[in-house]
C-alpha cells in the first residue's frame, strides 16, 4: 500500500513535467519572446506557414490546417520547453513527423543551395512564438 501511495504522489508531482529529452528548457535568446510577434509569425503566410498544417483561434485566417494539431490550448498542452523543442527540431520527438524543423540546419535533406546553413526562423523569431503559444490556454 506505502508503494502503490508513493508511486500515485510521484505520477502526480511528475504531471505536466517536461522531461530533459522531451524539452529545450532554456530560452535560445536568454530572453522572453514578444507574443504579438508570435502571433504574426503563426499567422504568416510568407513567415512561419503554420496554418498551412495547424489550425486555432485565428478567426480573421479563412483557410487553416487540420493535418497538425489543433493550436488551441497549446499553452496548457505543452510546457515552454516542450513548444520550444516542437518548434526547433520537431523531428527530435517524432521522427516520423511531416513538420519542417524550424531552427536546425544540420543533416536536412533537398535544401536549396541558397537557404543551407540558415534555420527558417531565427532563434528571437522562434522565442515569440513559443512566448505566443504559452498564451493559448483552454
Amino acid at each position: 500500500m506505502r508503494f502503490v501511495l508513493a508511486a500515485i504522489v510521484a505520477v502526480c508531482c511528475m504531471a505536466g513535467a517536461a522531461r530533459a529529452d522531451d524539452a529545450i528548457v532554456t530560452s535560445l535568446t536568454g530572453a522572453t519572446g514578444d507574443p504579438a510577434r508570435g502571433r504574426a509569425i503563426v499567422a504568416s503566410r510568407q513567415v512561419g506557414l503554420c496554418l498551412l498544417c495547424h489550425s486555432g483561434p485565428f478567426p480573421e485566417e479563412r483557410f487553416q490546417g487540420n493535418l497538425a494539431p489543433d493550436l488551441t490550448g497549446a499553452g496548457t498542452r505543452w510546457s515552454e520547453g516542450q513548444l520550444r523543442l516542437r518548434i526547433v527540431d520537431s523531428g527530435r520527438v517524432n521522427p516520423a513527423t511531416i513538420m519542417p524543423a524550424y531552427h536546425r540546419t544540420e543533416g536536412l535533406a533537398r535544401v536549396a543551395p541558397q537557404y543551407r546553413g540558415k534555420p527558417v526562423l531565427s532563434a528571437a523569431q522562434i522565442e515569440d512564438v513559443v512566448a505566443f503559444l504559452m498564451t493559448l490556454r483552454d
